[in-house]
């Protein structure tokens, strides 16, 4: 079981999607995002399995969350980031997103 000290060692931060494009070489359908996290963290890339619910042209400008603090991961030729956070639902994977327009980097608290 994790406890409230695991939770808090993760880095969970908003950023605003600033590219999406189709990764053909990854093993499942996915894109690999651009995403704009602020001054403090910067620009990141991810590569992210959201492609049943998302066209790569409705990604750019959305805002979502990631975690910023896992170590990169390689997938295929691409160098992932960030974990883009989101929910395994009937439809497919869909994002975590703030209801409202926030500052890039701000943090899940």
């Amino acid at each position: 079981m994790a406890v409230f000290e695991d939770f808090q060692k993760l880095d969970i931060r908003a950023g605003t999607i600033i590219s999406a494009n189709a990764f053909p070489k990854a093993k499942r359908p996915a894109y690999q995002l651009t995403i704009d996290f602020g001054e403090e963290i910067g620009i990141k890339k991810s590569s992210a399995q959201i492609t049943q619910c998302y066209s790569a042209e409705d990604l750019v400008g959305k805002q979502i969350l990631a975690v910023v603090n896992f170590p990169p991961r390689q997938i295929a030729d691409f160098m992932s980031e960030v974990l883009v956070l989101g929910t395994y639902s009937e439809q497919g994977v869909v994002l975590v997103t703030p209801d409202f327009k926030i500052e890039n980097g701000d943090k899940l608290g």
